[in-house]
C-alpha cells in the first residue's frame, strides 16, 4: 500500500469514527430532549394544566417516539380533559404496547362508563379466547426475544445431542431440544399477532358524535344501524373512502373512513 492510499484510508477512518461520535452525540441529546418534554408534560398533569400536557406528550409522539407509558399518560390526561374517546384511543394504543397492564385496563373501563353505546359482547370459542388471553401476555418485542432466547438454546441442546456420546445426555437434551423449540414456535406466534396488531391497524374508535352504518359502501347504501363516538370497531374491509367494520355483537356494516380513528 503506498503512502497515497494510506493516507485516505487513514481519513476515511477518522471521517467515520467522527460521524459515528456526532451520531451517538446526537442520539444521546434527542433521548435526554424526549426525556425532558416527558418530565414537562407530567409535570403540567400533576398541576392540572391538563390541555397543556396533552400538547407536549402529543409533540414527543410526533417525533417518532412511543411506550405504553406515554400512552398512557397522554389517555390520563385526556380523560381530565372530559375528552373519553381520545382517552380511551390511547387506553387501547397502550395497551397494545403493554398487554394486560392492570393500570391501563381501569382506566380504560372508567372511560367506556361515559360511552352512550352499550353492546354485549359474542364470547368466543374457549380456545381462541385461550389463545387471545395468552397472547396478550407480553408485548410483540417481549415474544421475539423469548422467542430468539428459546431458538438459541435449541440450537445449543441439538448441538449438545449431535456431539456428545452418553446415551442419557443424549435423550435428555432431545427432550430439551423438544421442548424449547416449541416454546420458541409458540413465542413467535405470539409475537406475530401482537405485531399484527401494532402493524395492520386492524381496530379503530369511532370519533363522529353519531354514525350511520351502512349496508354497502355508498352513501346510497341501507341504513343498518347507529353507532356512537368512543366505540371500538373492528376493520374487517376498505373500499374507496369507506370501511366495512364489525362489532363486537357481530353486526357488520359500512361507514366512511373519516368517522373513525385507527389503534
Amino acid at each position: 500500500m503506498d503512502m497515497f492510499t494510506y493516507k485516505n484510508l487513514t481519513k476515511k477512518i477518522a471521517m467515520l469514527f467522527v460521524l459515528s461520535i456526532l451520531f451517538i452525540s446526537n442520539s444521546n441529546a434527542q433521548a435526554d430532549s424526549l426525556y425532558s418534554q416527558i418530565l414537562k408534560g407530567n409535570k403540567a398533569y400533576t398541576e392540572s394544566e391538563f390541555e397543556n400536557a396533552v400538547y407536549i406528550y402529543e409533540q414527543v409522539l410526533k417525533s417518532g417516539y412511543t411506550s405504553g407509558e406515554l400512552y398512557y399518560n397522554l389517555g390520563n390526561a385526556y380523560y381530565r380533559k372530559g375528552d373519553y374517546t381520545s382517552a380511551i384511543l390511547n387506553y387501547e394504543r397502550a395497551l397494545l404496547l403493554s398487554p394486560n397492564d392492570e393500570d391501563i385496563l381501569t382506566n380504560l373501563d372508567f372511560s367506556r362508563n361515559h360511552l352512550q353505546d352499550r353492546i354485549e359482547e359474542i364470547p368466543d370459542f374457549f380456545l381462541v379466547g385461550w389463545f387471545k388471553t395468552f397472547s396478550n401476555l407480553f408485548s410483540a418485542k417481549m415474544w421475539a426475544t423469548i422467542s430468539i432466547v428459546s431458538f438459541i438454546l435449541f440450537l445449543a441442546f441439538a448441538g449438545l445431542f449431535l456431539f456428545s456420546r452418553t446415551i442419557a445426555i443424549r435423550k435428555l437434551t432431545f427432550i430439551f431440544s423438544i421442548i424449547i423449540l416449541f416454546n420458541s414456535a409458540i413465542s413467535f406466534v405470539g409475537g406475530y399477532i401482537q405485531n399484527r396488531k401494532q402493524t395492520k391497524h386492524i381496530e379503530a374508535i369511532v370519533f363522529s358524535p353519531s354514525v350511520i352504518v351502512k349496508s354497502a359502501p355508498s352513501d346510497s347504501g341501507t341504513d343498518l344501524f347507529i353507532i356512537h363516538e368512543g366505540l371500538k370497531v373492528r376493520i374487517r374491509d376498505v373500499d374507496n373512502g369507506w370501511k366495512e367494520i364489525q362489532l363486537s355483537d357481530g353486526k357488520i356494516g359500512w361507514l366512511s373512513e373519516d368517522t373513525i380513528v385507527e389503534i
